[in-house]
């Protein structure tokens, strides 16, 4: 893959924060009736169970988990042990910010996908003011090594719109059929209106899509010395509370669909991180349920490991990933 040549964190990083001040110049107060529909007749949850050490915990059966609607057990009607196909969706930050990393950083994209199986269909997509296709689902990983080494980022001042970005991506992946795992690699900047990424939390909410994200912020946060001078643009205290802000996002986001958020500072941690995004996006127990209630609303998840009349899951050992929530079908 062609190594990418980055500009100095000093000279580039007054321009990252130039752009952050578009997101509150285009903020709107969040808008009522702005909701999303879904009708559903059965509940699909994926639920990833690793150890302490972030390996896939194998060998368990039905009767190990008990699944709560609205805090109610509800019988699991469908269950599978799942290591199937995976499809992954790689949405790429394309802005000023993602030249501030080392090229080595981009590059260890590379433990992803050669941690996935031949199988395993993986799509290209970057994105700054809105998503372009690099890459529709392909199994060819030679293919999706050239998407990623022809990768062009905007220099320059522009927007980020992180969570308009990935609402039109849903748009793209609703028809899309099996299990469907959204990789972010982003610095979790967002020039979207305020209300878009409130909006975009709640489609990640009900939807069945994995999010899991990377940020690229570490080299940010950290940036290695240079021997120059900070730039006078750059204020520490406002960088701090960017920093914390897009963090935030980039969790809330991943959390809201039982994914996970990596936050990688150096080349080791970057490729521990993929490598274990390529391990959970092909594991998973699938269970599903019927929803009790046809009532509109949304309804909170909860599964356990162990003893169904324990007031928390007896599983101490795991972490166990999944949906938190679902919307039930509407009255008939």
């Amino acid at each position: 893959m062609r190594t990418v040549r980055f500009f100095p964190a000093v000279l580039l990083f007054p321009a990252l924060l130039c752009v952050i001040p578009a997101a509150r110049a285009q903020e709107t107060p969040p808008t009522p009736d702005q909701t999303i529909h879904v009708s559903v007749d059965r509940v699909n949850v994926g639920v990833i169970v690793t150890d302490s050490r972030g390996n896939f915990v194998e060998g368990l059966r039905r009767e190990d988990f008990h699944l709560f609607d609205n805090t109610v057990e509800q019988p699991v009607s469908d269950f599978t042990a799942i290591e199937e196909p995976a499809q992954v969706l790689l949405l790429i930050e394309a802005g000023p910010a993602v030249y501030l990393l080392e090229g080595g950083h981009l590059q260890a994209a590379h433990s992803l996908l050669n941690g996935l199986s031949s199988g395993d269909r993986v799509a290209v997509v970057k994105y700054a003011e809105s998503p372009t296709a690099l890459l529709d689902f392909t199994t060819d990983k030679q293919s999706t090594f050239a998407a990623l080494g022809q990768l062009r980022f905007n220099l320059g001042f522009g927007s980020l719109n992180l969570s308009a970005s990935i609402s039109k991506v849903l748009e793209w992946l609703a028809n899309t059929q099996g299990k469907k795992t959204i990789v972010l690699l982003s610095t979790g900047v967002d020039t979207s209106p305020m209300n878009e990424s409130a909006l975009v939390i709640q489609r990640l909410k009900i939807s069945d899509v994995r999010l899991l994200a990377v940020s690229l912020m570490g080299g940010l946060q950290n940036p290695q010395p240079s021997g120059k001078k900070k730039s006078p643009a750059v204020n520490p205290s406002q960088s701090a509370v960017e920093f914390e802000r897009a963090n935030q996002l980039l969790k809330s986001m991943a959390e809201s669909t039982g994914g996970r958020a990596y936050f990688p500072a150096t080349e080791k941690e970057f490729h521990s991180a993929y490598a274990e995004i390529a391990q959970l996006v092909r594991h998973e127990y699938s269970l599903a349920f019927a929803p009790p209630a046809r009532d509109g609303r949304v309804h909170s998840i909860e599964v356990r490991i162990g003893a169904p009349q324990a007031p928390a899951p007896l599983a101490a050992p795991y972490r166990l990933d999944h949906r938190q929530v679902y919307l039930a079908p509407s009255p008939r």
